[in-house]
């Protein structure tokens, strides 16, 4: 019998639609012969839908008549199984839609990647492919992520953490405080965000008030960095787990401006003119964007392998793994450096515990296909549920004895 794997994706993310590709790209290659897919859809709203137009890139131009055409469902634990229940019933249908036997959350950006599905999951005691609710919420927050990397001596670059407090009650001493800090040029990123959204380099206090507001429109919390102007930025991927991880070939994103924006990333504009080294092609269906995800005509434009020394190629893909590990990443994810390459110096930049595309074409420059990549990742999943089976997280008390009514009493802990 073949294993049941759910892949869910959408959700209320900024990074909704590229979550919607990367996820069925994944389902297209993912080995019919062992697995039995269900694609579920996450809404903004965060409803769930499964069906078989779900799994249809080209449904997604209208989603909601998709949705109407669709079974809306909500995972239950039955004990010994996770069942999908029809939220609405029509006569004669059965309640349960479906068993799952394994969850894939490919989602990406806040309130999905950030271990809120993945705690979703793990609540209803069902495997699951990919980081920990831990490792996924330190992926998504720059700051608590590089604090936990410097403390493993792994190079960051120096920066500070503002709320929007500090903001609204006092900008221009914000402001100060971030010129007599880190000084100028500075970089500001929303905290938990991902794809480029909300960051911008000031060079000046004019600058890095608009940055501040630009920020501060996508999170609570910004992390505002010192901008390294001459830079190169270096992508590598790692697969593994706690036992064993290994990093993949580097690639290097060719940029049309000082930050590879969302538009650079996704929506294609910017890139006229742009040459590549190799292209990224994949099975996978056209986007809404205009071009396909990982194809011939994909965006951005992409150094592979990046032109970079040995020596460089080594210290990052040994950093790849080390951070990885430190983070306790499990599957596959994508770590981002920057080269200072005034004086050489290479820092963790950014830390993306589900990659888009799943950094399929970094492993096929190993030798390693799509299909093979997805199968390695959904074992180490399996794997992690066999061993957590043998730590115990509950025992049985008395505790509840000792209560006999409502009245508070002081608990020693």
């Amino acid at each position: 019998m073949k294993t049941k794997i759910a892949v869910f994706f959408g959700g209320n993310s900024v990074e909704h639609e590229v979550s919607i590709i990367t996820a069925l790209q994944a389902i297209e290659n993912i080995d019919r012969k062992k697995y039995e897919v269900l694609p579920i859809y996450i809404t903004k709203d965060s409803r769930m839908y499964t069906g078989e137009k779900i799994g249809n890139i080209a449904n997604y131009n209208d989603i909601p008549k998709l949705l109407q055409e669709s079974t809306q469902v909500t995972p239950v634990n039955l004990g010994e199984k996770v069942a999908l229940l029809r939220v609405e019933k029509k006569l004669f249908e059965r309640a349960i839609y479906d068993f799952i036997d394994i969850a894939f959350p490919i989602v990406h950006g806040t309130n999905v990647e950030d271990g809120t599905i993945e705690g979703f999951v793990k609540m209803l005691n069902i495997p699951y492919v990919g980081c920990d609710v831990l490792s996924s919420a330190l992926g998504m927050d720059k700051y608590a992520c590089k604090e936990i990397l410097r403390a493993n001596n792994i190079p960051v670059i120096d920066g500070k953490l503002y709320d929007i407090k500090q903001y609204k009650d006092d900008e221009t001493a914000l402001c100060k405080d971030i010129e007599k800090t880190l000084g100028f040029p500075v970089i500001t990123k929303p905290v938990n965000l991902g794809s480029s959204v909300g960051i911008s380099i000031a060079k000046d206090s004019k600058e890095l008030k608009e940055s501040l507001e630009e920020a501060f429109t996508y999170a609570s919390k910004i992390l505002v960095e010192k901008a390294i102007m001459n830079l190169k930025e270096v992508n590598c991927s790692v697969i593994g787990d706690h036992e064993s991880a290994k990093a993949s070939e580097c690639e290097s994103p060719i940029k049309m401006d000082q930050i590879l924006s969302y538009r650079d990333k996704y929506l294609g504009n910017g890139t006229k003119g742009a040459k590549r080294s190799k292209t990224t092609g994949v099975k996978g269906s056209k986007n809404n964007f205009g071009g396909t995800m990982g194809s011939d005509n994909s965006n951005p434009a992409l150094e592979l392998p990046a032109k970079i020394s040995t020596e460089q190629k080594k210290t990052i893909q040994e950093l790849a793994v080390k951070t990885f590990q430190a983070l306790g990443c499990n599957g596959v994810i994508r770590i981002d450096f920057i080269i200072n390459q005034d004086d050489n110096k290479i820092y963790v930049n950014e830390v993306n515990t589900i990659p888009g595309s799943l950094s399929f074409h970094l492993w096929r420059e190993t030798g390693m296909s799509y299909a093979e990549e997805l199968n390695e990742i959904i074992s180490l999943g399996l794997k992690r549920a066999r061993e957590e089976k043998n730590l115990t997280f509950s025992f049985e008390t008395n505790v509840l004895a000792n209560f006999n009514g409502a009245k508070a009493q002081k608990l020693h802990k």
